[in-house]
């Protein structure tokens, strides 16, 4: 469990269910994310998820809790093969929750998380060209933007650049 004053992020456990899917059913976070996640996003899909989460075998994707409440989720997916020592940062805020901080917090103490208890070299993050709130968090964290992925995404049928951002433990 990583935390701070405020800031919390720990293991989700079926008893989140509720709260996730209050925070995830909102078309402006799913319109940042991967089309895997689910719109509108139902308390049965939490509950699939949370389980997914119980069956990992190491512990990488957290639910944040902002002054004792279930704000949204962060996690690092883990790469392979040649990449394993590498890994995708991903997560989400409840927009109630936005401009308060939570992100940037959330983003120091999950990157901190990897090098620190993982042991990662590099933490990577893509970013659709219209989240420039993403963008500000990840660079007030000292992620580095390595690139722009022209036209490499297809959201809402609407085609797109993705920003890449990646921060090395030096």
């Amino acid at each position: 469990m990583q935390k701070d004053d405020y800031i919390v992020l720990k293991p989700y456990s079926l008893s989140d269910a509720e709260d996730l899917t209050r925070i995830a059913n909102n078309e402006k976070i799913s319109g940042n994310m991967r089309d895997l996640f689910p719109q509108p996003y139902s308390l049965q899909d939490a509950e699939n998820y949370i389980k997914l989460r119980l069956e990992d075998k190491i512990q990488s994707i957290f639910a944040i809790i902002y002054n004792g409440e279930l704000v949204g989720s962060i996690g690092l997916h883990l790469q392979q093969d040649v990449y394993r020592l590498s890994a995708e940062l991903g997560y989400f805020i409840g927009e109630k929750y936005w401009n308060k901080g939570i992100a940037t917090k959330s983003i120091a103490l999950i990157t901190e998380f990897g090098f620190e208890s993982l042991h990662l070299t590099r933490i990577f993050a893509g970013v659709f060209e219209h989240n420039k709130a993403s963008m500000r968090v990840l660079e007030k964290n000292n992620y580095t933007l390595e690139g722009i992925k022209r036209k490499a995404i297809i959201k809402n049928n609407i085609l797109m650049d993705e920003y890449f951002y990646a921060k090395i433990n030096e």
